[in-house]
């Protein structure tokens, strides 16, 4: 049997949870990093965690994360053994907090109605009904809930709530999705229950997601030896079962790696004592951006890349999930995001002046009455590691782009960069010419953002390391990590922990979910706010 300084890894996918992995594999498990390979099918590495283009074409970002400093325990656990970039001395976790002591979120203009009057988000907007329905919910157990939808378990007032417009937004649910997963937000989020209008418990990263998080790994594990294989498509694994001598049962065993790359295929032998980690499934699969001119085109199953792999091994073998259950309707996981970016502060100074928020302070603005369902943030400029000090850059999604727009006669995914920006300018009551004569604006069609919320039963995902597997692990969004939540950095992280310390037999203590809903204070605290 192999030592681990000796034993070599493989990870399909570029993501936040392989990168991570990689780092526990060297950090905590004393695996060599010139051993650790890491294929990536996209010329760039992150995954989901994305940032791109440049001033004179327009930035590009297909999601933006929300952080608290008080949970993600697995993320910060990370980040305190990554250097920042901007000085070796401090951390990530560091630079983040000290970020966020500087730059603090209290949103005035949480919600938005059709009259582009500011809402009285205080008021959540239950009724007793809706109270009870939701205290029901919460308290049921996840096998009686199953693969209900949220929608199974609430009156339709419920969905006309303040509460419920601020909480889908934060989160992205709709009311389709499943019942067991807005149930684990409601419990691992309740902290941030009593402040949902002013979102002061979320923070946010000095830059986008990729220049303060993502670089940073990828300069770490680069400096150590990691080897970074771009441009390349892991197509197949091949595999078997093999006795295991230490439980004597058979299990699951990587034997081949099949990778393409300027359409040449090459197979990579894996011993036994290997490791292969698989990113099993992609919420930004299949995406395609669009222009000012013009509407990202609709892509289908049949473009598909990111489930092959895991299709296939699920065929083959019992405990290794259902991919069917999260990407078989794009119609229920699909919505578009747009970047914009603006060559003058006309719209900021607008907003700032409307909102009572300066840039970075306001978190999420939603346009409650907007048949798109759209919402958008501005964040602290630069958003960019080399952004222009002339440029603004801010984000924003519908979740409903498959409705007509009140403004612009057709759907959101029909819309090009500038139909886009004449429908907020609408809803907003501000002069398109004047605010976005700069402006350029890329919309991204996403056809599986939010699979992973799928209804679905805790069997439909595999564990992190299958107990029929020897060598193999997942690492993604669509793994079964009890009480935690999906759409988060941290379950990426946190799966990749619990894979890594679980194949190498590590004996450390992986950061526990805090529980902030056995807090009686933050019980107390979220009952008055549901009385409000």
């Amino acid at each position: 049997m192999k030592s681990n300084k000796d034993k070599k890894a493989y990870f399909i996918g570029g993501g936040i949870g392989s990168l991570a992995a990689a780092v526990f594999l060297i950090r905590d498990g004393g695996v060599a990093g010139e051993n650790i390979t890491i294929y990536e099918s996209l010329p760039v590495l992150g995954g989901s965690l994305d940032a791109g283009g440049n001033p004179e074409q327009g930035y590009t970002l297909r999601g933006s994360r929300m952080l608290t400093l008080n949970i993600y325990e697995c993320t910060w656990d990370l980040f305190k053994s990554i250097p920042s970039l901007a000085d070796p001395n401090t951390s990530v976790y560091e630079e983040t907090v000290a970020f966020n002591e500087r730059v603090k979120s209290n949103a005035k203009a949480r919600l938005i109605d059709k009259n582009r009057a500011i809402v009285d988000a205080s008021k959540l907007g239950f009724s007793m009904e809706n109270r009870a329905e939701l205290l029901k919910l919460s308290e049921a157990s996840e096998e009686t809930l199953g693969n209900s939808c949220i929608s199974d378990w609430f009156s339709p007032s419920f969905f006309e709530t303040n509460f419920w417009f601020m909480w889908r937004t934060s989160f992205a649910f709709s009311p389709w999705h499943s019942a067991v997963e807005f149930k684990r937000y409601l419990h691992r989020f309740m902290q941030e229950f009593p402040n949902v209008e002013t979102m002061t418990g979320v923070k946010r990263t000095v830059y986008n997601q990729y220049d303060s998080m993502i670089l940073p790994l990828v300069v770490w594990l680069k400096s150590r030896g990691v080897n970074f294989m771009k441009n390349c498509t892991v197509i197949d694994l091949e595999t078997a079962y093999e006795l295991d001598s230490k439980t004597e049962t058979e299990k699951v065993v990587v034997k081949n790696l099949i990778y393409e790359n300027d359409g040449t295929s090459t197979s990579v032998g894996i011993d036994a004592d290997d490791l292969v980690f698989l990113q099993n499934g992609s919420m930004t699969d299949a995406s395609s951006y669009g222009s000012m001119t013009t509407a990202p085109q609709f892509y289908t199953k049949e473009d598909s890349q990111g489930w092959v792999i895991w299709e296939k091994l699920a065929k083959k073998y019992p405990g290794f999930g259902k991919p069917e259950v999260f990407n078989s309707n794009i119609a229920e996981s699909f919505w578009e995001s747009f970047t914009v970016t603006l060559k003058d502060t006309v719209f900021f100074d607008q907003m700032e002046k409307f909102s009572g928020n300066k840039a970075g302070t306001g978190s999420q603005v939603t346009l409650k009455d907007s048949n798109w369902f759209m919402s958008f943030s501005l964040n602290k400029q630069p958003h960019y590691k080399e952004q222009p000090e002339n440029v603004q850059v801010f984000f924003t999604y519908g979740l409903h782009p498959d409705r007509v727009g009140n403004f612009v006669g057709k759907p959101m995914t029909d819309c090009s960069g500038e139909e886009i920006l004449r429908e907020l300018c609408g809803h907003l009551k501000f002069d398109y010419d004047v605010v976005f004569a700069n402006a350029i604006c890329i919309p991204c069609r996403m056809p599986y953002i939010t699979s992973m919320f799928m209804p679905r039963l805790s069997t439909d995902r595999p564990l992190p390391v299958p107990k029929n597997s020897k060598n193999l692990a997942f690492v993604s969004q669509f793994v079964e990590i009890p009480d935690d939540v999906v759409f988060t950095v941290e379950y990426s992280i946190r799966a990749a922990q619990m894979a890594v310390y679980e194949l190498l037999e590590i004996d450390l203590e992986i950061p526990p979910i805090t529980k902030f809903d056995k807090s009686i204070k933050v019980e107390i605290e979220t009952l008055v706010k549901a009385f409000h």
